[in-house]
């Protein structure tokens, strides 16, 4: 028989096996004892990965698996709510940011997307139609339950029904739509515990856009986490996003005031009662290299009475300028890369190129805070890596062509800080790929 004991926090690479009878050429073994050593990537070990990795990615792997331990260590420490970030695309093949999150009593994890320009969480549930194969199985907690339709929550979801006693809604999420039942149970982030926590259970989802595990809701709203925790987090919260190409939980979601930086500038956050649940800012000029562009200022204005304006969203993949600020930028871009590349196209990118560029900086000019993007925020490749273009794009010509939004690729390794009480966002560059 083997007991296997790993002393991983004092000595990564070795682990130490009681055995009878181990061919002594695979360990360094002290005379009058049976206690061997032997590393955890020697023919010998049991531990030895199945398919090897170059040391490079060993060490690579064992780095990122320490950043998330530390983030972890020092909420406990510190008493700060910090929740690991990872990119939905390398884990659960979805253009999202996802955490974790432990749903029930006893737990069920889900990985779900964070949303901040939605309000209410919602998450796939067994018999879910049109779901993914990972749900919640109501069932199985001792803590689930129901809202009443007479509740006050049933009336601040969308288009609520009753079916028996039962509140349900159906929503429109990008080319989906959702049907769910209001329902209330234990959500634990981090290490904190959510008793009572109301979110929507999906009975039924059509279309592509519903995240495969559901969604955390960080909107403004009365049913979005920061609402619902106001004396916990004090509707604050930070975020930063790794890259797309990042394989593990790197980012983090801070919760609460505590675990914010100081450093940091701010823009203040306007109110949009047409768009209430949006995060709107005043951005009043883009730079390309050292120039101002010439965009008209209606292209840029906020108007509550419209919605129109610019906001953060963490939803949004590429970033989205309405026509005139796009046609500005995109234009002074290409003059400083070279009026003589031929430029190419890509999907819906109009300003591609098949050769190595030198790319300007591009920085956002809001009230009280400008954001200069470095080239990672800015160009995207091709997956042969032989084409690269700007990664932004003109708004839909649609109802939404008044909306310029920053999105997430733009916003990766920013701490973007939303501090709702005293009515402002932050942004401060921090690599977190």
């Amino acid at each position: 028989m083997k007991i296997l004991l790993s002393l991983t926090s004092l000595i990564p690479f070795l682990f130490f096996s009681l055995v009878q009878g181990l061919n002594p050429k695979c360990s360094t073994q002290d005379h009058g004892s049976n206690l061997q050593v032997f590393h955890i990537f020697s023919p010998c070990s049991p531990f030895k990965p199945s398919n090897p990795l170059s040391w490079e990615e060993s060490v690579l792997q064992l780095q990122a698996k320490d950043q998330v331990r530390l983030q972890f260590l020092a909420s406990l420490v510190a008493k700060r709510s910090i929740v690991p970030i990872a990119s939905g695309r390398q884990i659960i093949q979805s253009p999202t940011y996802i955490v974790r999150a432990k749903i029930g009593n006893p737990a069920q994890t889900l990985l779900l997307a964070l949303d901040n320009s939605n309000d209410a969480s919602w998450i796939p549930c067994a018999g879910c139609d049109g779901c993914s194969s990972t749900f919640f199985v109501p069932e199985k907690s001792n803590t689930f339950k129901n809202v009443s339709c007479f509740a006050a929550e049933c009336k601040q979801v969308p288009n609520p029904t009753c079916g028996g006693s039962a509140c349900a809604f159906n929503l429109t999420y990008g080319s989906s739509t959702i049907a769910a039942n209001l329902v209330q149970d234990t959500v634990t982030l981090a290490t904190d515990p959510l008793p009572g926590y109301t979110f929507g259970c999906i009975s039924k989802t059509t279309g592509t856009s519903t995240p495969p595990q559901g969604l955390l809701g960080l909107g403004r709203g009365p049913l979005s986490l920061l609402t619902q925790t106001q004396n916990l987090y004090q509707s604050t919260f930070s975020y930063c996003l790794p890259s797309f190409k990042a394989l593990n939980f790197s980012g983090s979601l801070r919760l609460g005031p505590s675990a914010q930086p100081k450093n940091i500038k701010f823009t203040p956050l306007l109110k949009n009662p047409r768009r209430s649940s949006l995060y709107y800012v005043n951005l009043f000029g883009i730079r390309v290299g050292n120039r101002i562009v010439d965009i008209p200022p209606p292209a840029l204005a906020f108007n509550p009475t419209t919605g129109a304006g610019t906001i953060f969203d963490s939803g949004t993949v590429f970033t989205r300028l309405v026509q005139p600020a796009y046609v500005a930028v995109r234009d002074e871009f290409r003059r400083r890369v070279g009026a003589n590349l031929t430029i190419t196209t890509l999907g819906g990118f109009d300003t591609c190129y098949t050769v190595p560029i030198v790319t300007p900086t591009i920085t956002f000019l809001f009230d009280g805070m400008n954001v200069t993007l470095p080239q990672d925020n800015i160009l995207i490749h091709s997956t042969a890596g032989s084409t690269t273009c700007l990664a932004m794009a003109s708004a839909p010509d649609n109802v939404n062509s008044v909306l310029n939004v920053i999105a997430n690729m733009q916003q990766q390794n920013h701490r973007v800080l939303y501090d709702v009480p005293n009515s402002r966002i932050g942004v401060s560059r921090e690599l977190c790929s």
